[in-house]
């Protein structure tokens, strides 16, 4: 399998600089970002198949990043981190498109098989993409 391509968004820099580390010790090409602003720069720059964002951020929250990720970055999932046992906001980026959510703290094994299948789900709506579209140039 190719290498998944991950974006890790949350301002903590401790936890972000330890996740992405843990990340790349697995064979993950992870990156980090401290702001929902920066997220959206760094996916600008280089394109990523999976964005894990956290949700409580100051600025621009995750449920806001999550939104201007689907309008400008539409196949890219999203794996929503909340550490407050807020269901309601979970759920609210469940609605907005994210893949699925996870608390903190999370176990790191679970975060990475739920960015395994998010990075599945991608390929296959980008695989499916390419067959209309050889389709309809047919």
């Amino acid at each position: 399998m190719e290498e998944i391509k991950v974006l890790v968004v949350d301002d903590e820099t401790e936890f972000l600089e330890t996740l992405v580390k843990r990340m790349k010790k697995r064979k993950l090409d992870a990156k980090g970002a401290q702001s929902g602003e920066e997220g959206l720069e760094v996916l600008k720059q280089s394109p990523v198949d999976v964005v894990v964002l956290d949700v409580k951020m100051p600025g621009m929250d995750g449920i806001e990043t999550l939104r201007e990720i689907k309008k400008s970055f539409p196949l890219v999932e999203v794996i929503m981190l909340t550490g407050h046992a807020n269901l309601e906001v979970a759920i609210e980026g469940m609605e907005l498109g994210a893949f699925d959510y996870l608390m903190k703290p999370m176990d790191i094994d679970e975060l990475l098989y739920k960015v395994q299948d998010a990075y599945k789900r991608k390929a296959l709506h980008a695989d499916r993409i390419k067959q209309v579209e050889a389709v309809m140039g047919s």
